[in-house]
């Protein structure tokens, strides 16, 4: 039996006002269809919790490979874009064996790199207050570029890459999204293609010049890719595309994260003035911004054969969009699921960085990158609010153009200093 159509309107996951404010449409799928097709192209949402964790748990019926994207084809109906990923399939669109080679190479430079909190920490806040500075000194204006530069300094520095050359980083790390828009059209997927050829080969000759790669724990991660390419345990271009990866994963999904928290922050003074009262609590506020907006709305899986899930039909080449923003407030699992409280028992219990073997490897970074920025807002602020709040969030608070990723390409705030 075929799973049920997501919508009258084929197209609505499309649409603007969906993009916009996903979550009536996933509300919508939770209580009525937690298992849907969109129109005849093959591909089917996810909004359940226990759908998508019952998924995560069945490697052998569904990988995590991206061979093709949901997109609006020239007929106006959603189709799939096909992507020739094939053995490029790097961290979190590799299956096993390939992942967990990948994630043990990456996961130790990492997590060293990181957990050496006091210098990171150091860091992210010398880098946060001088993206603050003009923002404070002007008094109002889009904080996006505060969001978007933090991020990409520090995937620079994990890899160990010049800051000098962050202009080019913030383009790079902004472009995953794009891709798996739905909507760019042919002038953007060649200017994406384009710049993705110039990542790679600006990636490509960094690493090519570690002629002896550090092997000490904490060294930038090109070395550890230079040092497993060497002994075989992946190619040169695996280990490229683990850079690339990085890009989007640590760049993008975090000044998302960033520009959401912030954008709470102005919509609720009440809540902000907590946090400046008690900065202890801005790790649960960061939680629960990761829950109620994910910085990804969803990933892919691919149906490797024929099976059922939710008691439907399922074919091979099936793909499924799990819906990461829906399952974030599943009343089965949360209570009080649309509301931001900073007093849940498990503040950790969402799936906002994934769940389970592709669990968001910079999950860490993340977290400290907004918490850090979040302290440093407050504490250089009196009030944070909107500019113009009466020509409504779209004016002031604009979403990019995407079904793939929530991410804010502009937030206009006024500050009044401390």
């Amino acid at each position: 039996m075929r799973a049920p159509a997501y919508s009258e309107t084929a197209d609505e996951i499309l649409s603007p006002a969906a993009i916009e404010s996903p979550q009536t449409i996933y509300a919508r799928l939770r209580a009525e269809a937690p298992l849907a097709r969109i129109g005849e192209s093959g591909v089917h949402t996810v909004a359940s919790w226990a759908l998508v964790d019952e998924v995560l748990g069945r490697e052998a019926d569904f990988s995590a490979n991206l061979t093709g994207v949901l997109f609006r084809n020239p007929d106006g109906a959603p189709d799939v874009f096909p992507l020739a990923t094939g053995g490029n399939a790097v961290i979190a669109t590799a299956d096993e064996p390939h992942h967990g080679i990948h994630r043990s190479i990456a996961q130790p430079r990492l997590d060293a790199r990181i957990t050496t909190t006091a210098e990171m920490e150091a860091r992210i806040r010398a880098w946060t207050r001088s993206a603050l500075a003009p923002w404070l000194a002007e008094g109002s204006g889009d904080v996006v570029p505060i969001a978007e530069v933090v991020p990409a300094l520090a995937v620079a520095y994990l890899l160990g890459l010049p800051e000098a050359d962050v202009s080019d980083f913030r383009t790079w790390s902004m472009m995953g999204g794009d891709i798996l828009a739905g909507e760019a059209d042919s002038a953007r997927l060649q200017f994406l293609a384009t710049e993705s050829g110039n990542m790679a080969r600006y990636l490509g000759r960094h690493f090519d010049a570690l002629d002896r790669p550090d092997p000490a724990t904490d060294a930038p991660l090109l070395n550890a890719l230079a040092l497993a390419t060497r002994d075989g345990r992946i190619t040169r271009e695996e280990a490229i595309g683990i850079a690339v990866v990085m890009f989007g994963a640590g760049g993008e999904s975090t000044a998302a994260l960033i520009g959401s928290a912030l954008r709470v922050l102005a919509e609720d003074e009440a809540l902000a003035d907590r946090l400046r009262e008690d900065p202890t609590l801005v790790p649960r506020f960061i939680e629960e911004v990761v829950r109620l907006e994910p910085p990804f709305n969803f990933h892919y899986r691919v149906v490797r054969r024929a099976c059922q899930l939710g008691g439907y039909d399922l074919a091979e080449g099936d793909r499924l969009m799990l819906l990461w923003a829906s399952v974030n407030r599943d009343p089965a699992v949360h209570d009080d699921p649309d509301a931001l409280r900073l007093d849940r028992k498990y503040p950790k219990k969402h799936m906002g960085f994934g769940r389970g073997a592709h669990f968001c490897i910079g999950a860490p970074l993340a977290r400290l990158e907004a918490r850090v920025v979040v302290e440093e807002v407050l504490a250089a602020t009196h009030r944070v609010t909107p500019e113009h709040p009466e020509r409504g969030r779209p004016a002031w608070a604009r979403y990019a153009k995407s079904i793939f990723i929530r991410r804010l390409e502009g937030l206009d705030l006024v500050a009044e200093p401390a």
